[in-house]
Order: structure tokens, then sequence, then C-alpha cells
């Protein structure tokens, strides 16, 4: 759209950077895992060394990154790329614009607390999980609930301790929010749709020796935003594995905000967080 064209523009301009602008397939067109392998195909392709040669890119200053559904893709390939042991090139740098990373529990501070809030309620980003699993909306209630990882879905027991949002989370932003845990729920659910459990599609539930390879990571995160604590949890864990990672949160800002810096939705929040984020990428890249 032109709100990112308008993004990606000032960003080549500010950085005086080659951006490349990943144009992966959509819902309904097709479902995961298209889309990651879509963003995958591409990104490893611009790394051959040739292709950085043609557009005159330093093969040492490379960085991915993507806000939102985008920041989902940018950390999931970078996982893959990172147990890719025939890439002569690798990123230098991942920076994730409020990213959605885990549908393992709608029931986080950040999804109790914004679960109504605009532009991107709870029930919505369900939804589009949903959609992007090429699920029926009928899961939807279930979901919200957290049936899909009960306490007797054995599928889901080896992931509770990655999205541990009590330990991970600092009281700051818990508050006092409980977590939402059934005893018994759904493991159907689990059964049909695998991918809620796959990490290329929920980087947030990859083990601690992937997160140990991740480059140094840029995360930014908004309060009013139901995705904020996907963002703070994954912050906390990839600093527990050693990278070094700059979280950067906005107490007064929302979901999708950065583009939202053209007339008539040329806002502060939009200036502030894209201010910020390019101002991190020109002073790491």
């Amino acid at each position: 759209t032109s709100l990112y064209n308008n993004l990606c523009r000032i960003m080549a301009e500010s950085l005086d950077a080659v951006i490349v602008s990943v144009e992966y397939r959509l819902v309904p067109e097709v479902c995961f895992p298209e889309q990651f392998h879509d963003a995958h195909r591409a990104t490893k392709h611009f790394l051959q060394p040739e292709v950085l040669a043609e557009y005159s890119v330093d093969p040492s200053r490379v960085a991915i990154s993507g806000d939102s559904a985008g920041g989902n893709l940018a950390a999931a390939v970078c996982q893959e790329l990172s147990k890719d042991q025939n890439l002569t090139v690798r990123p230098k740098l991942q920076a994730l614009i409020y990213p959605v990373l885990q549908a393992f529990d709608f029931n986080t501070p950040s999804y109790q607390q914004n679960m109504n809030m605009p532009v991107l309620p709870r029930y919505v980003m369900i939804n589009y999980w949903l959609d992007y699993f090429n699920a029926g909306y009928h899961l939807a209630p279930s979901l919200l609930i957290n049936n899909h990882t009960a306490l007797d879905v054995g599928q889901a027991l080896s992931y509770r301790g990655r999205l541990n949002w009590t330990s991970l989370l600092p009281s700051s932003f818990k508050k006092s929010y409980k977590p939402v845990v059934q005893t018994t729920g759904e493991a159907e659910i689990i059964r049909q749709i695998p991918a809620l459990l796959d990490v290329r599609a929920v980087p947030l539930l990859a083990d601690s020796q992937t997160l140990q390879l991740q480059p140094k990571t840029y995360i930014l995160t908004c309060e009013n935003d139901v995705l904020r604590d996907d963002g703070v949890m994954y912050a906390k864990r990839l600093e527990n594995a050693g990278v070094e990672v700059t979280l950067d949160h906005f107490h007064d800002c929302f979901h999708g905000c950065m583009i939202f810096t053209i007339w008539p939705t040329d806002f502060s929040a939009g200036a502030q967080t894209r201010n910020s984020y390019i101002k991190w990428l020109d002073e790491n890249l």
C-alpha cells in the first residue's frame, strides 16, 4: 500500500540503504506455511553474494525486519536462516515492530488489557490466526479461553515453560492480571491445527538452542496493543539466551501506528515510533 511504500522510501533515504519489501502471498489465496516459504525464499535469494553485489549491498550489513504479521515472518525466517549451514552471508540484525509471535495464550496481560482496543481487538487477532491456518471461526471461543493449550493437552505441555509470562514479563506489564490455564481442554484442536505449535508460525515457542543463534535484535512494542507481551517475552527469552536485545516500548502508542504518518492519519505516534526505529537501525546497521 502507499503507507508501506512511504515507510520504505523514508527508510531508504534516511539510512542510505537498499530496502527490499517481500510481496508474500496472502490469505485466502494461500495459507500457512506458504507465506513463510515466500519470505524465506526471497530472503535466501537476496543473501546470495552475487545478488547483494548486484545491488551494491555490503554483505556484513544486512538486516531483516517486519511489522505485525511481517514481524512474525521476519522472526521465523531469522530462526530458519540461523540453522542453515550452507549460508555464507547471514543477517547482522533483526528488527521486529509490534510482532505477532504466538497463538498459545490469548490471555496474556496485554491480551486482557487491550481485548477491545482498536485497531486490533483480541477477537480479530484470533480470527486472523484461524485465517492463517485455514481453520473455521467456530474454534474461536475455545482459543479465546485457551482450551487448545489446557493442562491435559499433551502436545502443548513441553512448550508451556517457553511462554510463561508470569516469569518473562516485568511486574509493570503483569499488573494484577492472572493466568488463564484450563485444567481440561480440547486436545483435538491441536490435532486439527498442528501449526498452532509450529515454530515457523509461532517463533516465540522456539527452543533456547535456536534463540542463541539469533542476531542482535530490536523489538518495538506499544502499550495499547494485544501483541505487546509477545514482543516483550521474545525480548526476554532472547536476552536469556545471550542475544543482545533492545526493547523499545512506547507507553502511549498503539498497534500499527508506525505507518500512520500521512494525512489524514498523520499521528504523532507514527512519527515517534518510526523515528526511533530508524535511529536504532542507523546506529547499529
